[in-house]
């Protein structure tokens, strides 16, 4: 028996595609459905990344322009 994948993805692989559960250009719902965890627990990661040194604001913009909408 063969499984027809659910998904818009007829390769069944995973992509890391923006999420419709967005705030801020649904980058972080994107990475949240990736790995299978929720959207919240990754936002409030990337605001406590914030407060550290680092290019957090650039990678998020970055990825905002690199990673296709959902429905793409």
């Amino acid at each position: 028996m063969t499984s027809i994948p659910t998904s818009g993805n007829p390769s069944g692989a995973k992509r890391l595609v923006r999420s419709d559960d967005r705030w801020i250009g649904g980058v972080a719902g994107g990475v949240a459905n990736y790995f299978g965890v929720d959207p919240t627990l990754v936002r409030i990661l990337f605001a406590a990344a914030l407060l550290l040194p680092g290019p957090q604001v650039l990678l998020y913009l970055i990825l905002w322009l690199v990673m296709p909408n959902s429905g793409a």
